[in-house]
């Protein structure tokens, strides 16, 4: 029997996988499709997931295959540069094929020791006190303690554990594509500009030689199980275009609505839901495949502690504690986003005042730290503004401290010198560092980076870390 089998290997699947095994917890993954997908399609790691990657040593993969852009333009569109002083040391957009992002995750899991298996769709599950049986669509069953749905927007596992998925459907439909053209690059450049006054939903971007990346308003909604056709880009270019730009030679053709869901429970018993299985919204600003990916990194430590027998009792259930409320965040921040697409006088309107707005560097400090999830904040309980956030990449006296959390554990920062982590070594380490960037004495993390604990007083550290990280493996309580 597997400790966790998870549903789905896209990038928050392959993430949770790599996480519950720095715990050495077994896991498996399924996925229904027999070969990863063929079609290549740009997306953004985010500031807070590339921190992620830097906090488990995968940043340098990542840097490798993709392009650091500048980390502005994400709010529905709306070209302003990026405030200055973003408070990360990874302060940029990273450009990246989503094929890659998915190898790479797949590749860190199984070099951890996941098991991957290919061809194999979730049809059914029932679950008991002691775990959950997984039915395949061959007939095969499977047993593990808990199964994680990270099986996408039409989740197998959502709709077999009957957890409610309310919201709106899509009220619009945009074509995506990568074609070959036709036509002079300077043509191409003239006609978007001038479609871009009126239009922000269409766009033709180069990609290679004589390759663009399509992006054009669809005539209605439609079912997204069925792939566009060369014929329909035609025909919609010429209708907002008055002109095809002589497309040809698809790479690949896709569309997506702006749909937005989100799961009631993210937890029901051994059952849990991630990425997309748990929350769908439009992909204005970029944010889906990073908000999953951050589930994996909040749900990874949580579940390993559960298995491994030291989780507080309420630890598990902080997972869609936090993480619910963030997702809720996103999607009413796309449906604005998406609102302020509308080519409508009125929503034209309050765009132009938004436009002026982030002038003022509050407010386009304020958007971008949203659309980046680097201004998310943990409810801890009152203290400091710091707790709860997430402590940047700061320099430490063994180089830089996102280097200190590649094996997944909490950590003691201590400047002080005075303090210990005692009976909870074997699952938070200890740095005493005196001359850390820090303007506080000490600070417990999260092995997901999250600052749970301020302060300098050794009894008021041993209530945080058994509220966190559970009793002390030597059984040892300090008396007050």
């Amino acid at each position: 029997m597997f400790d966790v089998i998870i549903a789905g290997c896209g990038p928050t699947g392959a993430m949770l996988a790599a996480e519950l095994r720095l715990h050495d917890v077994r896991v498996l993954v399924l996925e229904k499709e027999t070969e990863p997908v063929s079609f290549v399609r740009i997306v953004g790691l985010h500031i807070r997931s590339i921190e992620l990657m830097a906090m488990r040593g995968l940043l340098e993969r990542m840097l490798e295959r993709g392009r650091r852009r500048p980390a502005a333009g994400f709010f529905a569109a709306i070209n302003k540069p990026a405030p200055a002083g973003l408070d990360s040391a990874h302060a940029y957009l990273l450009g990246i094929p989503q094929p890659v992002i998915v190898h790479l995750l797949e590749e860190h899991a199984i070099e951890l020791g996941a098991q991957v298996r290919r061809g194999c769709a979730v049809v059914d599950l029932e679950q008991d006190d002691e775990g959950v049986t997984v039915e395949l669509a061959d007939g095969e069953r499977l047993r593990s303690r808990y199964l994680v749905g990270c099986d996408g927007g039409r989740s197998a596992v959502r709709k077999r554990l009957g957890v409610g998925f309310p919201g709106e459907p899509s009220r619009t439909e945009t074509l995506m594509g990568e074609l070959e053209v036709g036509v002079p690059q300077e043509e191409i450049a003239a006609k978007v500009a001038e479609i871009a006054q009126t239009d922000r939903r269409f766009s033709l971007r180069p990609f290679g030689e004589r390759v663009y990346q399509v992006i054009v308003p669809a005539a209605g909604v439609s079912d997204r199980a069925v792939p566009p056709t060369l014929e329909d880009f035609r025909h919609r270019l010429r209708t907002i275009a008055g002109t095809d730009f002589g497309v040809h030679s698809p790479r690949w053709l896709s569309r997506f609505g702006d749909a937005t869901r989100l799961a009631e429970r993210y937890r029901v018993g051994r059952v849990l839901l991630a990425g997309d299985a748990a929350h769908i919204h439009p992909p204005i600003g970029g944010q889906g495949l990073n908000l999953g990916v951050q589930d994996a990194c909040n749900l990874g430590w949580k579940l390993a502690a559960q298995i491994r027998g030291w989780a507080p009792d309420t630890l598990l259930d902080t997972y869609q504690a936090e993480r619910h409320p963030v997702a809720e965040d996103v999607l009413d921040n796309t449906r604005a986003q998406m609102e302020l697409l509308s080519t409508e006088p009125g929503p034209q309107a309050v765009r132009r005042l938004l436009t002026e707005l982030m002038d003022f560097d509050e407010v386009n400090r304020y958007l971008i730290e949203k659309i980046t999830a680097i201004g998310i904040r943990y409810d801890f309980g009152a203290g400091p503004d710091l707790l709860g956030r997430r402590l940047p990449d700061i320099d430490v006296k063994q180089g830089h401290l996102y280097g200190l959390l590649h094996r997944g554990r909490g950590l003691l920062l201590d400047r002080t010198e005075r303090l210990t982590v005692g009976g909870w070594s074997d699952r938070v380490d200890y740095l005493a560092d005196p001359t850390a960037a820090l303007d506080v004495p000490c600070v417990l993390l999260r092995p997901d980076g999250h600052v749970a604990w301020i302060g300098d007083d050794q009894q008021d550290l041993d209530d945080q870390l058994s509220r966190w990280f559970g009793k002390p493996a030597d059984g040892t309580v300090r008396e007050r």
